[in-house]
């Protein structure tokens, strides 16, 4: 069987049908398959804000308001501790060896100047009670003799004017008189003296009975003895404190103790009380640092007229240092940690409930009780948000979750 040959142009024919089906004619390699388009990144900008709707404020309590230029100078927080006024606390001691017969107080009780505080039964007292007695009566006997002398002399000089006494009478009489009074002021003396010795006792009598009493008004702090017992010269029996001011005590550290100088304000905080400030005076600062602690002490005075303060509560003082800085003044709520900086939002009603919060990036200064100062990022006029700021950070959380699907 004879191969036919197939004719030029039926060749020519196919070899353009198979560029036809290739898609190319002269060697074209075939189209690869068209790609989808990437998914288009981010602009820098599109977490910088957030939009909420009416219900979005009204359920996340979102409030906003301007804020206005506040200058303020750096705070620097340092523990300090309430301790009684030194120049207004009384502690009681035993004038001597005595045992407790009764204590009229308790720790707690408010006390008025003069009040009872401690009876004590003292052998000291009773030997200072019978020596106030011997000398009172040791005046007695020298203020007759003094009268007598008196009268011998008055005596001896009428005589003596009527020729019918001597000069050396007069004389003699004159030099008992001189003497009797001598001996009349050294019993006074002697009185005084066993007085102000039962009075340093305490006691009031021959009885030995030694009642302490009240210097000042105030409250008493601690009771350290109790009746029956037997306590020695000087052992502490009760304390009490005027608690109309009190000393606030810091130890400060080289740096802060240059800021502190006399009548220099500060404001502290206690636990009981929260965020609420309370003010205080310097009145000293020490003269040498403790070689331990390489601080020195510093002691403010505190005005307690509403006796909400009580001694021992520690406290959290604010001291200021250096210059006064420009910022704006928000609630310390108002400032956020997101992505890990600092921020506040900025609030752009939209008039019809809603609005826009612009994410600020902000350089936080000094925080005085629940404000916070804004140092830089915030311009004064700005409104901020100022409550539910939590609500609207975390809807910048979400705005950077990848969608589903």
């Amino acid at each position: 069987m004879k191969r036919q040959r197939c004719a030029p142009w039926r060749r020519v024919a196919a070899i353009a049908a198979a560029c036809a089906f290739a898609g190319a004619c002269g060697g074209s390699k075939p189209a690869e398959p068209e790609a989808r388009p990437a998914a288009a990144a981010p602009a820098p900008g599109a977490t910088r804000e957030v939009t909420f709707t009416t219900e979005q404020i009204q359920h996340g309590g979102v409030r906003w308001a301007p804020v206005t230029a506040t200058a303020m100078t750096d705070l620097v927080e340092t523990p300090g501790q309430l301790v009684p006024n030194g120049d207004r606390t009384e502690r009681l001691s035993a004038p001597a060896r005595a045992r407790v017969v009764l204590v009229h107080v308790q720790a707690g009780d408010r006390v008025s100047k003069g009040q009872p505080l401690v009876t004590l039964q003292s052998p000291e007292a009773v030997a200072a009670g019978a020596d106030l007695a011997k000398a009172r009566a040791e005046l007695t006997s020298r203020e007759a003799a003094t009268r007598y002398a008196k009268l011998a002399r008055e005596r001896a000089e009428r005589l003596l004017e009527l020729k019918a006494g001597s000069q050396q009478d007069v004389d003699r009489a004159r030099a008992d008189d001189e003497l009797a009074q001598a001996a009349e002021t050294q019993a006074q003396a002697e009185v005084k003296r066993a007085q102000t010795a039962l009075a340093q006792l305490g006691a009031s009598g021959v009885t030995g009975a030694v009642v302490l009493r009240a210097e000042i008004a105030g409250v008493v702090l601690s009771r350290e003895v109790v009746p029956g017992s037997v306590v020695e010269a000087g052992a502490p029996l009760v304390t009490v404190t005027d608690p109309g001011t009190l000393w606030l005590e810091v130890a400060a550290t080289e740096a802060l103790a240059s800021a502190l100088q006399s009548g220099a304000a500060v404001r502290f905080t206690v636990p009981a009380f929260g965020a609420e400030p309370f003010d205080a005076h310097v009145q000293n600062v020490g003269a040498a640092l403790d070689p331990e602690t390489r601080t020195l002490t510093v002691r403010a005075l505190v005005q307690n007229p509403g006796r909400r303060l009580r001694p021992a509560m520690f406290a959290t003082v604010s001291i200021a240092r250096g210059v006064p800085r420009a910022g704006v003044l928000v609630p310390a709520a108002a400032v956020q940690l997101l992505d890990n900086k600092t921020v506040v939002f900025v609030a752009r009603p939209d008039g019809k409930g809603g609005a826009v919060f612009e994410r600020r990036d902000v350089e936080v200064g000094t925080k005085v009780g629940e404000q916070t100062h804004i140092l830089n990022g915030v311009k004064p006029g700005e409104t901020v948000v100022t409550e539910g700021a939590f609500a609207v950070k975390s809807e910048f959380a979400r705005s950077k979750m990848p969608s589903e699907g």
